[in-house]
């Protein structure tokens, strides 16, 4: 079986750059996977694409070396086996609470003993190579997904839990949940109430053994968050990029051509 490169870079002691997808197009995802990101993940809970999406995208970044992975729905089994059988190296599932939820997450995600994932790697067996019944308990990441005031106060338990690889924080919901609606959702944190919650996130996870990974949405609070100790920062995503340097290129033009003053034109309408 392939190996997992994120795991590789946390052996080395270097932090991972994750990426994120949210437009469901195989080219779209080919050209994000070809920028450089050591992982990607297709987001198929809130993203615009369902399996017939996901399964394509990643067979277009198969090509890139990136560690591939997708945050699934919900948690739920059928989902989440369907996105390993695809290929995904790592599985991000959202909205769990408690110690019972990460641990039957867990299970999910690994083959017997330690696990029910069901034996049926259609396309992993092709994409990662021969041994997976055997390797690949070792080579996939779970992440759970901490979002609520509920998660925070089980958050020690949800760090301790056996085969748990570590906990991705979504600031947006954690945001709302935490503070009870007194700012809007959203990601880079700068509330100190926030900042101190991040912080503890990191400080419980390292203290079970496992990683922690925080979304962003720009690189300097990304990198900030490394200087935190997280282990895997996502730094904005494919829809999110594209708005930006659109909005880009539209003011630059507007800035250039705002002192020129076009001729009328003569033309007349009609055919």
């Amino acid at each position: 079986m392939i190996e997992n490169k994120v795991k590789r870079l946390w052996a080395e002691g270097k932090p991972v750059l994750h990426g994120w997808l949210s437009v469901g197009n195989a080219f779209t995802a080919e050209i994000m996977a070809a920028q450089g990101y050591d992982a990607i993940s297709v987001d198929w809970q809130h993203g615009a694409l369902d399996y017939s999406d996901l399964l394509p995208m990643f067979q277009a970044m198969r090509a890139s070396g990136t560690t591939i992975g997708a945050r699934v729905p919900w948690l739920d089994p059928a989902a989440i086996m369907k996105a390993l059988d695809a290929g995904a190296m790592q599985i991000i599932c959202p909205m769990i609470n408690s110690p019972e939820q990460a641990a039957e997450f867990v299970g999910y995600l690994r083959y017997p003993p330690h696990g029910q994932r069901s034996f049926g790697p259609t396309r992993a067996a092709f994409a990662q190579g021969a041994n997976i019944h055997a390797e690949a308990n070792d080579q996939i990441i779970g992440w759970a997904m901490v979002e609520t005031k509920e998660a925070m106060a089980n958050l020690d338990a949800i760090a301790a839990t056996p085969g748990l690889d570590g906990i991705y924080v979504g600031p947006a919901d954690l945001t709302f949940s935490l503070c009870d609606g007194r700012y809007p959702p959203g990601f880079d944190r700068e509330e100190p109430e926030m900042i101190a919650a991040l912080q503890t996130i990191v400080r419980t996870c390292h203290k079970h053994g496992i990683k922690a990974a925080l979304h962003c949405g720009t690189a300097n609070y990304a990198a900030r968050a490394s200087g935190w100790g997280y282990d895997m920062t996502t730094v904005s995503g494919d829809s999110r990029l594209l708005a930006a340097a659109a909005a880009e290129s539209v003011a630059g033009f507007r800035s250039a051509v705002s002192g020129i003053k076009t001729k009328p034109s003569d033309a007349k309408g009609g055919y």
